[in-house]
């Protein structure tokens, strides 16, 4: 005889909330940014955060992950951990985030490795990654989207 165990997944909401937007669609790296500052407030943060916005085939928002707390100038997350959470979501696409507790925006060059990965392997489970967004202080921001880098 053997056990075989039965699973089923479910997703649990944490929170939500009401938010003052713009818009509802992501159809910029400004509102991606706004979003992200909003509801997360990660330009607060003193060490670095990394998470995704998930979005659903009209760019909405479906759901806002943290999937990783690092120390003050790294943070790990793996294509592995970026994907379960979209695929939770029954995501399209998704947008990640982090941010740099100095204020610098300016992405790293694991910073820009780290999303060359994540991108290849959302085009093998077919999962778009729109952009990756670094969350500074006062209000800047870098899309790696914007600068040509995805």
């Amino acid at each position: 005889m053997k056990r075989i165990n039965i699973y089923s997944l479910r997703q649990v909401k944490e929170k939500s909330g009401l938010y003052e937007l713009d818009t509802k669609r992501i159809l910029s790296p400004d509102t991606a940014a706004e979003i992200i500052r909003k509801v997360l407030e990660l330009d607060q943060m003193d060490v670095e955060y990394f998470g995704i916005l998930t979005l659903n085939n009209k760019n909405e928002v479906a759901g806002a992950h943290i999937l990783g707390k690092g120390t003050i100038n790294t943070v790990i997350a793996t294509p592995r951990d970026i994907f379960k959470a979209a695929l939770m979501n029954n995501a399209i696409s998704v947008i990640l985030f982090h941010n740099h507790p100095s204020g610098d925006p300016t992405p790293s060059p694991e910073d820009i490795q780290m999303t060359k990965r994540v991108e290849e392997a959302g085009q093998i489970i077919g999962i778009d990654v729109l952009d990756h967004i670094i969350i500074g202080h006062e209000g800047r921001f870098y899309s790696l989207k914007a600068n040509g880098l995805i």
